[in-house]
């Protein structure tokens, strides 16, 4: 099967590797889109990767062969040719984490359960993926909207955590796939919210209001746009999804007192906070971290993807086979689509 592994210094090569086999509680799937993710685009800029590893985890696959005893989360049993998306990081259920509701930091979590990755043709669902976080997609959701339940859950954590209320105001930082992914979930999750996007270029600006913010600003203008929609106080809540210190000062001048500062992106290695203590602890601002999602959250998206609520395909920008994958990650880089999607080669 071909798969697009990681070279070191940045790079990604193509090479052929045996098709696995899966084992009891397993599937394996045949790819038919694997999200091209920031997360993706930040391991190779970062080299953060070991060499050899297959990235992307954002897969929508069909069931080419079910393990012995292979079951989803409510116990259906998956048969050749069903359309299933999964997640490549599942918790425990039982550690202490876990009955904390910090699922995300449960010791097991980080382990991957795709192999070899979503850059490739087939990809082996581990048992603890598969019975515990795999969904057979039905037949009136697309691929493109199916393929955005990870990411998606991993939005509503961070939409939970800042305790964000109806009626509310939000302000997105960020109005590439993230931050447009973002306002479709709070659009879909809490109607009653308005949201601000904020981003430099123009034409992400327009696509924000038609995807239904209220604002959209340049960030220079992100305080004078949450006193507006607030009525003077500020954002309660506000979502960076670029990252780094710079961003977070913004992000913490544009919230009101008692507000909540959400870090949803990846800061560079070197990058210290660097803002006024006072300001944050003499009005109750919060800085909260999230990490990616849990049962919890990809059920609730689940439900919101079934229901259709939520259909972030309109950030689908383009469709590219595996083998031009290094064009894949040009174009993502240089601003020029939201997201690619990968498929197999025929």
């Amino acid at each position: 099967m071909l798969v697009a592994a990681y070279a070191g210094g940045g790079r990604l090569r193509l090479e052929r590797r045996p098709r696995p086999f899966p084992g009891p509680g397993e599937l394996l799937l045949r790819l038919r889109v694997c999200g091209l993710c920031g997360t993706d685009l930040f391991k190779l800029s970062a080299s953060a990767a070991a060499e050899g590893t297959v990235l992307g985890h954002e897969i929508v696959g069909e069931v080419s062969i079910a393990g012995s005893g292979a079951r989803g989360p409510a116990g259906e049993i998956f048969q050749e040719g069903d359309r299933v998306v999964v997640p490549h990081h599942v918790a425990c259920g039982e550690c202490s984490f876990c009955r904390r509701g910090s699922e995300t930091m449960c010791p097991v979590f980080q382990e991957n359960l795709l192999e070899p990755g979503g850059f490739s043709e087939h990809v082996l669902v581990r048992a603890r993926a598969a019975c515990g976080a795999a969904w057979i997609v039905p037949p009136d959701v697309s691929d493109d909207a199916a393929v955005f339940l990870e990411p998606a859950a991993c939005v509503i954590r961070g939409v939970w955590r800042s305790d964000l209320r109806e009626e509310g105001v939000a302000a997105i930082i960020g109005a590439g796939s993230m931050g447009l992914l973002h306002l479709l979930v709070l659009r879909a999750a809490s109607p009653g919210v308005k949201v601000i996007a904020v981003d430099p270029i123009a034409e992400r600006r327009g696509l924000a209001l038609r995807l239904g913010a209220d604002l959209a600003v340049d960030p220079g203008e992100i305080g004078s746009a949450a006193a507006e929609l607030s009525g003077g106080p500020g954002a309660d809540a506000v979502f960076d999804t670029v990252g780094g210190s710079r961003i977070l000062a913004a992000a913490l001048r544009a919230t009101r007192p008692g507000g909540t500062v959400v870090l949803f992106a990846h800061a560079a290695p070197e990058e210290r906070a660097g803002f006024d203590l006072n300001f944050l602890f003499k009005a109750e601002r919060r800085v909260v971290g999230t990490y990616s999602g849990a049962r919890r959250e990809q059920s609730a998206i689940r439900e919101l993807i079934a229901s259709g609520r939520l259909d972030a395909s309109p950030l689908v920008t383009a469709r590219l086979p595996l083998s031009r994958i290094d064009e894949a990650v040009e174009r993502s880089r240089a601003h020029r689509d939201l997201k690619i999607l990968l498929y197999p080669e025929g």
